[in-house]
């Protein structure tokens, strides 16, 4: 998915961009990005980060940067900061989110004849250029970024730097989160709020739906009011964010301890062991071990000195690979035991099953599963939160074409808890991993451990529903 950083100060910002930048490492996996502004001009530096941390691919970088405003961005897709040039001026440019309607947008921009795009890669347009090209085509900054709100199919959110100045932009639903922190002299833009308290910012607001603002070192000023619709992902709060980060002022770990809870407020097994798949399903299994009384464990500790995370790889074979070597199962807390995991969420299923299959040859006499969030029978089309290629990758879409060929015109009843097929989609799934029991959280108890109303939130992924 991605997220950025971006600081106006009235001293040099490097050293607060080059951490607030890093607290967003969990949201990408492909390139970061850096650029700060001096005196009217740029310097700016991309890495691959596919193989390696973030920090360890920017410290030999930052002798050679000094600015007062600057801003980074960790990317899952495209190199990112761009440097434009235009009759707006110079700026740098860093975006969030998925443009759906790209190839109309880009085709619009070709019957200028004036437009061209540079910043290729397998022969497709680099999105933050395309934004660009819209902002560029108004008279001013805050003209092309309404542009790009009201055009863009999709998502975008968006910092732009220019003239010691930063422009942020919520996209028009706010399906992605931008807060403002504050500090004396200084004003920074994230994606996360776990970047500000190191770095001695206060949260100063979060931005609404659509809402762009302009900061300085002294100032955060509204350009355009929040629109009253918003779609922010219910996905941040059950799985992407991070613990310590709040959007909407809810916080990401609160959240999911209540997701816990109502997971086991609606149980009726008894088990002997409350676990979390970690690390994103340890709040959920706080939270329920906490309700149910049963005893928290740790059955699989990470390794994480060498193994990155099982997402980042582009090859799945790689990725099951890191997932399997990372985890270390602990026989001691599992043999003989009747054993409860929670899990933020089953996407494929892929590596969930090879863990099922370890904890059983460690003397599981049960395992259960309890994932916090409904099942997943749509592609996300808003922000680009998973790597599947097909909807037919998702464990759910999956069973359900192979419990009915034609099974795609009963979507709206897969995705109803109380129905049949849905009970018979989640007993395929079961029976694919080899669990004892698996209990999906409820759609309406997932929207109220996140605390929103559900048409503030985004669910489509779990019952398909758009504004």
């Amino acid at each position: 998915m991605g997220g950025f950083f971006g600081v106006a100060s009235k001293t040099d910002c490097v050293s607060d961009l080059f951490y607030g930048t890093d607290y967003h490492s969990h949201l990408g996996t492909r390139r970061g990005g850096m650029a700060v502004q001096k005196n009217g001009g740029f310097t700016r530096f991309i890495h691959d980060i596919s193989n390696a941390q973030f920090r360890s691919k920017f410290e030999d970088d930052l002798h050679k940067m000094h600015g007062s405003s600057g801003v980074g961005v960790i990317s899952d897709t495209e190199d990112q900061p761009l440097i434009i040039g235009s009759h707006l001026g110079h700026y740098a440019l860093v975006t969030v989110g998925r443009i759906q309607n790209m190839e109309q947008l880009a085709s619009e921009a070709f019957k200028k004849r004036t437009t061209h795009f540079s910043e290729m890669s397998d022969d497709v347009i680099n999105p933050t250029e395309l934004v660009a090209t819209l902002i560029n085509g108004e008279a001013s900054f805050e003209a092309g970024i309404s542009r790009v709100q009201e055009v863009i199919e999709g998502s975008c959110s968006l910092l732009l730097m220019t003239d010691g100045v930063i422009y942020a932009a919520r996209d028009r639903l706010g399906r992605t989160p931008i807060a403002i922190g504050r500090r004396d002299g200084a004003f920074a833009a994230t994606f996360e709020t776990c970047a500000l308290p190191n770095l001695g910012y206060e949260t100063h607001k979060f931005l609404g739906p659509g809402e762009v603002v302009r900061l300085t070192p002294e100032a955060c000023e509204v350009l355009k009011p929040a629109g009253d619709t918003m779609q922010i992902c219910s996905f941040l709060w059950v799985y992407f964010g991070y613990p310590a980060s709040s959007y909407e002022g809810i916080n990401v770990e609160v959240a999911r301890n209540r997701c816990g809870a109502a997971l086991a407020r609606a149980d009726k097994y008894d088990v002997d062991v409350v676990a979390g798949v970690p690390d994103s399903g340890t709040g959920h299994a706080i939270g329920y071990a906490t309700q149910a009384g049963k005893p928290y464990r740790r059955p699989f500790v990470k390794y994480t000195p060498t193994w990155p995370r099982s997402f980042m790889p582009t090859e799945q074979r790689v990725r099951d690979l890191v997932a399997r070597m990372k985890l270390i199962p602990i026989r001691e807390l599992v043999e003989g035991n009747r054993v409860l995991f929670c899990e933020d969420s089953i996407v494929r299923g892929t590596q969930l099953k090879d863990v099922i299959k370890r904890v059983f040859d460690c003397g599981a006499k049960e395992i259960h599963m309890r994932p916090a969030c409904p099942p997943l029978i749509h592609g996300c089309k808003f922000i680009n939160f998973s790597r599947s290629k097909s909807e037919l990758d998702l464990a759910g879409r999956a069973a359900i074409r192979a419990l009915e060929p034609d099974g795609d015109r009963h979507l709206a009843e897969y995705a109803d808890c109380t129905s049949r097929r849905y009970a018979n989609m989640v007993e395929h799934i079961r029976a694919r991993l080899g669990l004892t029991t698996l209990q999906y959280q409820r759609l309406p108890d997932m929207v109220e451990a996140i605390g929103l109303p559900k048409d503030k939130l985004c669910t489509y992924c779990f019952d398909g529903a758009e504004p």
